[in-house]
């Protein structure tokens, strides 16, 4: 019989309805506030409230400390969430994940609140910092809570899509920003595009609890019976299916483990059968390579590229900023094509090998002058290029495999502290980029393609696949491999067999001979 909770709808059509209300306005209001302020800071009514970050009719003696300043205001959201992903490593095992994600929710609605009416420079900062601890326990949670709902054949699309609603969020922004410039004057050419993401805040916030808490989370605070019914709901089939049975027994066969373990946070840094240090290790250099390929330097910064590093006019910044941004969105459809169908491991290794020849081309680029048309033709092609391969591999799929690969009791803390070094290299790129771009140019990109041309070459020798298996039967990949030099070699050997199936059937036949004994 079919649930009247949920809508009335359980299985891909429950899940369809997770992704439109509270996958895709998370994860735009990522996107959306990222960029926000990154196409505003040029706007006259801006440099107007706030003239101690105007760089535009800055003076050369004083652009240096403004762009400081500037990027510091751009970076400041991403102190906030910094500490909105740590945070969830307490709060997201403590009060569950839809409660914190309503919460968060609710920061974003604030802080967007307090930067539309902002007339000083300080109640901005704030509403920047609460906007930031919002978006940053949705960065953290959002995934892990997908993950645990999805099932394994389509667990890869379904997170990939945060890459493609963050993608939309940098879309919407620069285009909305361009509609109101188009004013040319009055705040609401920086107040209303700012004002636009309550929208998807107050989405967010009123269908939270119209979905299924995850049914990993239930089991792990002892709510057996709710988790079984969500599952079920999830999975669009009756309670006592071979197939619900057999996820649970999985589950709580886990989370076992990890108890009998201990499952500290300390343990996280400790090598162990379990491999903990490797896996969080995993975690941490794929999102340290998100950010330090330069996919935040080209999203956030688009703008200000075109028009400080190329040369071009205000209006036409915005025109090809919103279009490279336009061509990032679209592009991010090629990881929802590829990520269930090549792997992990394949979208990282293309996107990375992509990503490093952009930057390369993009530093020749622009080290010619700024009068020369054909070079800024070809930094502009550049641009769009590189945004072709930045979602492959890392615009989606790098938190997906971080929420894979942990186990269920430090699924939490790894994926928030992961992702606390996401946020934590992402202000690095924000504070240092104005002042990079103004004072070494091209050299700057060069960096970006050093650290991109490792990602194939770590990805191919230590990050294992993780496609088509369920998040216990990882678990215990990581387990049962020899070391962590070779569990990329014992995954292939592998693959295609249910380790979690055979340790069952081991433990029930020793189960069966004990009993016999006695």
């Amino acid at each position: 019989m079919v649930s009247s909770k949920y809508f009335g709808l359980q299985g891909h059509a429950l899940s369809r309805l997770q992704t439109a209300l509270i996958v895709a306005p998370s994860f735009i209001l990522f996107g959306y506030n990222q960029a926000g302020i990154g196409g505003l800071i040029t706007e006259d009514d801006w440099v107007k409230t706030f003239p101690q970050i105007d760089t535009v009719h800055a003076t050369a003696a004083d652009k240096s400390q403004k762009s400081t300043l500037q990027g510091f205001v751009v970076a400041v959201f991403v102190i906030g969430a910094l500490f909105g992903s740590l945070s969830c490593s307490y709060t997201g095992d403590r009060f569950g994940r839809r409660n914190v994600i309503f919460f968060a929710g609710i920061c974003t609605l604030i802080g967007e609140i307090l930067e539309a009416t902002s007339f000083g420079f300080p109640q901005f900062i704030v509403g920047r910092v609460i906007v930031g601890l919002g978006v940053g326990q949705l960065s953290s949670l959002v995934p892990v809570w997908q993950s645990e709902t999805s099932g394994a054949k389509n667990r890869g699309r379904h997170v990939v899509l945060d890459g493609l609603f963050i993608c939309l969020g940098y879309v919407l922004e620069s285009w909305i920003d361009l509609g109101f410039f188009e004013f040319h004057k009055g705040p609401a050419t920086w107040r209303a595009p700012i004002a636009i993401a309550c929208l998807f805040s107050l989405i967010l916030v009123s269908s939270i609890y119209m979905f299924p808490e995850s049914p990993r989370w239930l089991l792990m605070v002892n709510k057996n019976d709710q988790a079984r019914e969500n599952l079920a709901v999830l999975r669009g089939l009756p309670q006592d299916s071979e197939e619900v049975q057999s996820e649970i027994a999985g589950i709580e066969l886990s989370l076992e483990v990890t108890a009998n373990g201990g499952a500290k946070l300390s343990h996280l840094l400790k090598m162990g059968e379990d491999k903990l240090a490797y896996r969080f290790g995993l975690c941490i250099l794929l999102q340290f390579y998100q950010q330090m390929s330069g996919s935040n330097l080209i999203s956030v910064y688009a703008p200000i590229l075109f028009q400080e590093n190329l040369g071009l006019s205000s209006e036409i910044s915005r025109v090809l900023s919103g279009g490279a941004l336009t061509w990032k969105f679209l592009s991010s459809f090629l990881a929802f094509l590829a990520i269930d169908r090549f792997g992990r491991r394949a979208v990282f290794i293309v996107s990375g090998v992509g990503m490093s020849c952009c930057m390369i081309a993009l530093a020749v680029a622009t080290s010619f002058p700024t009068s020369n048309k054909s070079s800024q033709i070809a930094a502009g092609c550049f641009i769009y290029l590189y945004n072709t391969f930045v979602p492959i591999g890392f615009l989606g799929a790098n938190f997906l495999y971080c929420t894979e690969v942990a186990p269920l009791r430090l699924r939490m803390a790894m994926s928030s502290i992961s992702t606390a070094n996401h946020w934590a290299w992402n202000f690095l790129v924000a504070m240092v980029t104005p002042v990079a771009i103004y004072s070494i140019g091209w050299q700057y990109y060069i960096v970006f393609a050093t650290i991109a041309a490792c990602i194939p070459v770590s990805v191919y020798f230590l990050f294992p696949e993780t496609m088509g298996r369920n998040l216990e039967d990882i678990d215990l990949m990581f387990k049962q491999s020899p070391s962590a030099w070779a569990t990329v070699q014992f995954e292939k050997k592998t693959r295609g067999v249910r380790l979690s199936q055979e340790f069952e059937d081991k433990a029930e036949i020793d189960g069966k001979l004990e009993h016999s004994e006695g």
